[in-house]
């Protein structure tokens, strides 16, 4: 008997999210006329549903039964075959889960290769799922070039990527690019609300419009967290808190929440200090809490403070010392908004 908590699981995972319609559509058409290209890029923010896209994409192509809007039948010994994790004709490639660097290898796309240039076993096509390609260094994206540029007839390659910045231009100019854009407020909403509540319209601001994010990352856990990095933030501008000493406890938290609760909340600010009018923001409960400081913030500061926070969340996976980055940030947070 099947678990009915795995049958929900699998049905999540096969949904076709509301905001990628007109991207599935595309598809289906060029699948339908045989002109799907050999190579597919599909790139998007963190949280919009790629990687479920991507699954339910190759799915569809394995699948021998596929319903009227072309999705996987779940059925079929096909879809089974997926669902177990062996389908011969699917080749992923993903970071070594033992490698420190989160890369992916040479080793891989070399594997990835010599699969590829087999004769599918059950279907037409051999298909392959690169997953995140902008995890590739730099040896790896020159060995999948190759492939690219030489592509079998009977293959078709899937990357996925948040940051598709990160690939060679060589490789870019040889995929079709699938943007995946941040769905309207409106039809977020309508998909998350059921689901969250009324948590749900400050949870999708709070992830910048990106539904699974504010799905799955931001639980009343991760709130919590959130509130007490705004009160310390509150705190280091009316000088009750020591910068450096709150860097420790925002370094526990980790990261990348910590820069995005910087982010927000300088943003806001920002705006706040731009207008007399009540702006939009991404976190409406700061606008009577950071009201009066946006009277005296420099916004010249406060804009170069928020470029190297946004630089430094580009350098998140990269070696750079989390603890002293947030602290050279919060020590300067304290000269933006005591100025």
């Amino acid at each position: 008997m099947t678990d009915p908590a795995t049958e929900s699981a699998d049905a999540g995972e096969s949904e076709l999210l509301p905001w990628l319609v007109p991207l599935w559509a595309r598809l289906m058409q060029a699948r339908a006329a045989d002109r799907l290209p050999h190579a597919l890029l599909i790139a998007g923010a963190r949280g919009l549903g790629k990687r479920r896209f991507a699954d339910l994409f190759v799915r569809a192509l394995l699948c021998t039964a596929p319903d009227p809007q072309g999705l996987p039948c779940g059925r079929c010994p096909d879809c089974r075959l997926h669902g177990a994790g062996n389908h011969p004709d699917l080749v992923c490639v993903v970071p070594d889960p033992e490698s420190k660097s989160g890369e992916i290898t040479i080793d891989a796309i070399r594997d990835l290769s010599e699969r590829a240039a087999l004769t599918p076993l059950r279907g037409t096509r051999k298909l392959v799922l690169i997953d995140p390609a902008d995890r590739m260094n730099a040896a790896a994206a020159n060995a999948l070039l190759k492939t690219l540029e030489e592509p079998a007839g009977d293959t078709l390659l899937c990357l996925i990527a948040a940051r598709p910045g990160r690939l060679p231009a060589t490789i870019r100019s040889r995929c079709q690019l699938l943007g995946v854009a941040i769905p309207a407020e409106a039809q977020a909403l309508a998909w998350l609300i059921p689901r969250l509540g009324d948590t749900a319209a400050m949870r999708l601001r709070l992830a910048a419009g990106a539904p699974l994010r504010a799905l799955d990352e931001l639980d009343q856990a991760t709130l919590d967290q959130w509130e007490a990095l705004v009160r310390s933030l509150i705190g280091i501008s009316r000088r009750e808190l020591d910068p450096v000493s709150e860097a420790a406890a925002w370094n526990g938290v980790g990261a990348r929440l910590s820069l995005e609760c910087l982010a927000v909340c300088l943003c806001d600010l920002l705006r706040l200090a731009a207008t007399a009018r009540p702006p939009r923001l991404a976190d409406p409960g700061l606008q009577t809490r950071l009201g009066d400081l946006a009277r005296r913030v420099d916004p010249q500061l406060g804009h170069r403070l928020l470029r190297r926070v946004f630089e430094a969340r580009g350098q998140l996976e990269s070696t750079v010392n989390p603890l002293m980055q947030l602290e050279s940030l919060l020590i300067d947070w304290g000269r933006v908004s005591q100025h």
